[in-house]
């Protein structure tokens, strides 16, 4: 009986998380210029737009860019530090760790906030890669935490075995470690980049409309009407992630990242 109503219970999560998404790319379907459901007619016409239309392909490529390069940066800085608090114990190592998580535990609002004074002060507001630093600066903890649990599950019997043998430590860190953490770099880079692909507040508060992403984009095109357009890109962003979030768990080791390991291998 439980079971069963575990089952139930699941069903109905499951029911309520993906009524939204059902919705939404509905409506992506119609075949006539409205934001209605069920769909009047079935139409692909929209998602064309979205590559097709100046502006929206424009956003789109903007998107794109930005998430790649601050995703990147992310984890550039992410790497180094968690190298550093994994190779060396020292007891203020991680006030450091505590400023790379900072930035995304406190408020958006705050921290895109914090971001336009800076950047309208140093008289570079509105520039494009300010957008590309700020978005780094917010997500490296996603990158920091990914890294960092991949150095934890080093062997470091490993590294001792090399320096044995007599490897300086980047030829430790180049050859032994780098290897084995690749998957959480790579998982670090995955989260950034849909993060910053979906991120509003911190690109409009530090550009403006000046740089046009695509949550931009739609909050812009909601002046002129609704259009499936705009569903079609939502259906984006969610196709997205879930392919970028597949290849994660297909190639990742997805299990091992959510921490979910055994004693004997930590």
């Amino acid at each position: 009986m439980s079971r069963l109503f575990t089952r139930l219970f699941m069903a109905l999560v499951a029911l309520v998380l993906a009524a939204p998404i059902v919705v939404v790319a509905g409506v992506s379907f119609n075949a006539q210029r409205t934001l209605t459901f069920p769909p009047v007619g079935f139409s692909l016409a929209w998602f064309g737009e979205v590559f097709t239309d100046a502006g929206w392909r424009g956003a789109l490529l903007t998107s794109l860019a930005i998430a790649a390069g601050s995703a990147a940066l992310a984890v550039a800085i992410a790497f180094p530090l968690a190298w550093f608090l994994w190779r060396w114990h020292a007891p203020w190592a991680r006030l450091f760790q505590a400023l790379g998580t900072a930035p995304f535990i406190l408020p958006p609002v705050i921290t895109a906030l914090g971001f336009l004074s800076f950047w309208a002060t140093a008289g570079f507001y509105g520039a494009p890669w300010t957008v590309v630093i700020s978005h780094a600066i917010f997500l490296v903890t996603l990158p920091l935490v990914t890294i960092t649990l991949g150095f934890s599950s080093v062997d470091r019997s490993l590294t001792e075995a090399a320096a044995t043998m007599g490897a300086d430590d980047r030829t430790v860190l180049r050859t032994v470690v780098l290897p084995l953490v690749t998957p959480y770099l790579v998982s670090g880079y995955a989260f950034a980049f849909v993060l910053s692909l979906n991120e509003y507040i911190i690109a409009y508060m530090v550009a403006g409309f000046t740089v046009e992403t695509l949550p931009i984009k739609i909050f812009n095109a909601l002046r002129y009407g609704y259009t499936p357009t705009m569903a079609a890109v939502t259906v984006f962003f969610v196709a997205a992630a879930a392919l970028i979030f597949s290849f994660v768990a297909r190639f990742g080791d997805l299990p091992r990242l959510l921490g979910a390991w055994s004693s004997n291998e930590s």
